[in-house]
């Protein structure tokens, strides 16, 4: 059973008008629309969750951000979610709940089947206690883990997968933008699966609104998968940048990293540090893509990792691509089962990640 708190609610949150918003239901609750393309097929959770103390703990799924993720069930629709648990230090609570509440506000408008679907959102009432507070978002689980844990089994992708990734994320980032919500960390292991093979962005603990009055600090996120913008926003001029093209320049590099198998902007045995990040980021040469990859590819992650942001493709260009339009598939279902086949021994996905 999870520890039990005092006063745990739902919680309520003022949200600033006027971007667009899905309305939520009085405990939080998402309904379900879509109109996409390549829509989700998974059947949508209505049961409401109306408070953390219905939820039996099943497995610890991970850790990290100052929380602990759980696979929970629901003691009376048995009904699993995943329970994102944060928890506020009293040195930085005040740090911690501002970005929390962001991340709260964010997923509260947010309503797409490209992104992980959040039903609920609960607050300790007490939160600025001596032993500081907690803040859960019941969440989809997503069965099948990360793109992250793929990569660790297969190692490498094909492109017609790859080719889904793309599409996918892309769209995830196009219904995103267009609520001028910047994610600000695009990588595997916020890339998550279920058990369609549908996947799915997630974690908006780094993400802002953009396009407001609000100064935000751009060197945040993991710096791996880092823009030259955000790296060195003075010799890239990202003072005038409004975040989108950041999440751009990720996925090229997701999706190259899908490609070759490893983090793909260091050579093979170079430390993967701030230092040596910002050098091969911000001022290497054009990197030569591996030759058996097809033009189609190539010209799809340079436009990705193109380092003006300005020059940079766009989601509407990129969703265009001929690497990314010739897809029919909505899945990568067939990923998952090979997946399977090579590990028989992984009951839970890992939340392993890059170096912040």
């Amino acid at each position: 059973m999870i520890r039990q708190r005092r006063h745990q609610r739902a919680l309520s949150l003022s949200l600033p008008a006027p971007l667009p918003s899905c309305e939520f239901l009085h405990h939080n609750n998402l309904s379900s629309s879509s109109s996409s393309p390549l829509s989700s097929t998974s059947s949508t959770n209505s049961f409401t969750v109306d408070n953390v103390l219905d939820l039996e703990k099943v497995a610890v799924l991970g850790h990290g951000h100052g929380g602990t993720v759980y696979k929970v069930r629901h003691k009376h629709s048995a009904n699993v979610y995943a329970l994102k648990v944060l928890r506020f230090d009293e040195g930085e609570m005040k740090i911690q709940q501002e970005a929390a509440v962001r991340e709260a506000e964010i997923l509260k408008r947010v309503d797409s089947s490209f992104i992980v679907k959040c039903y609920g959102v609960f607050d300790n009432e007490v939160l600025d206690t001596d032993n500081g507070g907690d803040l859960c978002f019941v969440m989809e689980y997503m069965e099948s883990g990360s793109l992250l844990d793929i990569l660790n089994i297969c190692h490498t992708l094909p492109e017609k997968v790859i080719s889904v990734v793309g599409r996918r994320v892309l769209e995830g980032l196009h219904y995103l933008h267009g609520m001028q919500i910047v994610h600000r960390d695009i990588k595997p292991s916020n890339l998550l699966i279920n058990s369609k093979g549908e996947i799915k962005i997630a974690d908006f603990g780094v993400s802002i609104v953009a396009k407001t009055n609000e100064e935000h600090e751009w060197c945040v996120g993991t710096c791996a998968y880092m823009s030259p913008e955000r790296f060195d926003s003075e010799r890239w001029n990202g003072g005038d940048c409004d975040g989108f093209a950041g999440d751009i320049w990720s996925v090229g590099v997701v999706l190259l990293e899908c490609f070759v198998g490893r983090y793909p902007l260091i050579d093979p045995g170079q430390k993967l540090d701030w230092a040596t990040l910002m050098c091969n980021i911000c001022f290497a040469e054009k990197m030569v893509l591996p030759d058996k990859a097809s033009p189609e590819f190539r010209n799809f992650v340079w436009r990705c990792l193109e380092k003006d942001w300005r020059a940079r493709g766009t989601v509407e260009e990129l969703l265009d691509h001929p690497f990314v339009t010739t897809c029919c598939s909505a899945s990568v279902e067939g990923l998952l089962g090979n997946a399977s086949e090579t590990s028989t021994q992984k009951s839970e996905p890992s939340l392993a990640k890059w170096p912040d």
